[in-house]
């Protein structure tokens, strides 16, 4: 009830008058010492994730910096609902450019939550592995009027620190039978695909491209539709064609052109006197 307050300008300001935000904020600090705080932790948590998009990510981490801290670390905890509920929160923090400059600032201890995020999203059970692919999702996508060399570096970055191999860890995942882990591992391709750093990366991953315009490695209409979605922000983006070349850039518009369901048709030769 108090998020949906907090979602219009004069609510937020009612709350901050009344000390309902800075009791929260103390609430987040003692949940350390109360045993039951599980109960409640994640609640508070997603309230402070909805309220940094609100309003401003940089001054409410600044404001009550125990809510980012207490997010770190139950990313980095054992539980799988504080997980969850962490990996959400940073999903929807970093939906926004500010919001992941605010993580940028963290350093190294972003970088370790985020290598840990993409630990989850190989080991972890489905639902967490498809909610940790979706976080990624988000805070490694970046709108093209924001491709400013640092953004690009610090995206960059951030998907060298998933894994060891992260173009063939999202390969792996996306080739798997599973609809929505297969749907959440192409939505992270697709939302780094109008990042020139990641399209050299695509293209000198064995089979990539081939992987991308083969439509028989998609069995159902979500998967097709994603696909498609993938294909789409390639062939819009500024630098695919100087950096997949002409023949790839060509296969790629052939396939949007054809839309997300086409299926080739294969001519048969009647024979005189064949049953």
């Amino acid at each position: 009830m108090i998020t949906t307050l907090a979602s219009t300008h004069h609510g937020r300001q009612y709350l901050a008058q009344q000390g309902i935000i800075d009791r929260i904020s103390n609430m987040i600090l003692g949940a350390d010492s109360d045993p039951f705080s599980g109960f409640y932790l994640p609640g508070l948590v997603k309230f402070f994730g909805n309220l940094a998009v609100m309003d401003s990510p940089q001054q409410i981490c600044e404001h009550y910096p125990a809510f980012l801290q207490k997010v770190f670390d139950m990313a980095e905890g054992h539980e799988t609902t504080m997980i969850g509920v962490a990996v959400d929160t940073l999903g929807i923090m970093g939906s926004t450019v500010e919001g992941k400059q605010v993580l940028q600032k963290t350093g190294p201890r972003f970088n370790n939550v985020f290598k840990r995020i993409g630990h989850h999203a190989k080991n972890a059970p489905t639902e967490l592995r498809v909610r940790c692919l979706d976080s990624i999702a988000s805070l490694l996508s970046l709108p093209e009027d924001h491709h400013t060399e640092d953004l690009l570096a610090m995206s960059e970055n951030w998907f060298t620190c998933l894994s060891n191999q992260p173009m063939d860890l999202f390969r792996s995942i996306a080739t798997q039978p599973f609809p929505e882990l297969h749907c959440a591992a192409l939505k992270v391709f697709t939302a780094v695909a109008n990042q020139s750093w990641a399209q050299k990366q695509m293209i000198e991953s064995p089979g990539f491209i081939e992987y991308i315009v083969d439509r028989t490695v998609d069995p159902d209409k979500d998967s097709k539709d994603t696909k498609f979605e993938l294909v789409k922000a390639l062939v819009n983006s500024k630098t695919v064609a100087d950096v997949f070349g002409n023949q790839h850039y060509l296969r790629l518009r052939a396939y949007l052109r054809d839309g997300p369901y086409y299926v080739k048709a294969i001519s048969t030769v009647a024979v005189e006197g064949a049953e």
